[in-house]
């Protein structure tokens, strides 16, 4: 799914953040389905007019309950349906039929740049979380299964409701319904995987490393940290505050997994 259709003038300057930059070639559209141009420019506004918040140290309470999975889903006013946490690091909630571009997020960053850096903490960091797409019922324009999915990613904080994780400045996402990756784009993204099917498990994640440089460069201090994006699917076996986000579109029933004691995914498949 794209970002948008039709033709407005394409932001040309992405904010420094601690995602890497748009891909440089990329599809114009979507062959599934696009946003309107209306949704587009009025998000373009929005980031425009609210600049991403400045990371904060988090209180030592709020950074164990990441820490142990303690997080709550926060919801955008356009999700109609239900979510709920039916364990710790384990949420499982549904859209209604036709239900239109809406967000759903942490409460809680997933990584918390003044207490994870690798600059501060002088070892990487790895933040996950993986999506069951349990069931996709009537979308919002055709009224079909093929009008229904959701986005996989991370947002930098403040970010447009109505928008998918990818689409906007601070943001990255797959989607469900042609299997594209958007990286601050709001047009068609780019190829990456297939589309999701029911009774897939999927996941994304980020790994944050300090980085490589011979041992007699100097510090700078507009030194970024290397980050390394991954995707799984089927696993058995920065410079902002980031949060674990879902975009959903019509009707999905879904869980949302932070616990590692429920992944299908584990650390050390990647090692």
């Amino acid at each position: 799914m794209a970002g948008q259709s039709g033709n407005i003038t394409r932001q040309e300057t992405v904010p420094n953040t601690a995602f890497p930059p748009p891909p440089v070639a990329g599809l114009f559209c979507s062959s599934t389905g696009n946003a309107s141009c209306g949704d587009a420019e009025r998000a373009h506004k929005f980031c425009e007019e609210f600049p991403l918040y400045r990371p904060v140290k988090p209180f030592d309470a709020m950074y164990s309950s990441v820490q142990r999975y303690d997080l709550c889903p926060s919801r955008s006013p356009e999700f109609c349906g239900n979510i709920s946490v039916v364990d710790q690091g384990r949420w499982r909630g549904s859209t209604t039929n036709g239900n239109g571009d809406c967000l759903l997020t942490t409460n809680l960053p997933l990584y918390f740049s003044m207490k994870d850096s690798p600059f501060l903490t002088k070892t990487s960091k790895t933040i996950y979380f993986e999506v069951r797409l349990i069931d996709i019922r009537d979308g919002p324009a055709t009224q079909s299964t093929d009008d229904s999915g959701f986005s996989v990613g991370f947002v930098a904080q403040p970010y447009p409701t109505w928008r998918f994780p990818g689409w906007e400045r601070g943001s990255l996402g797959v989607f469900s319904d042609d299997g594209c990756r958007f990286v601050n784009d709001s047009w068609g993204g780019k190829s990456f995987t297939s589309k999701f099917t029911i009774g897939e498990t999927v996941g994304l994640g980020m790994t944050f490393r300090l980085p490589m440089k011979a041992p007699s460069t100097p510090a700078n201090e507009d030194e970024k940290v290397n980050v390394e994006v991954f995707f799984t699917r089927n696993r058995l076996g920065g410079d902002f505050d980031l949060y674990g986000a879902l975009g959903l579109f019509g009707g999905v029933d879904f869980e949302v997994l932070f616990d590692p004691a429920v992944w299908l995914w584990t650390p050390q498949d990647r090692f």
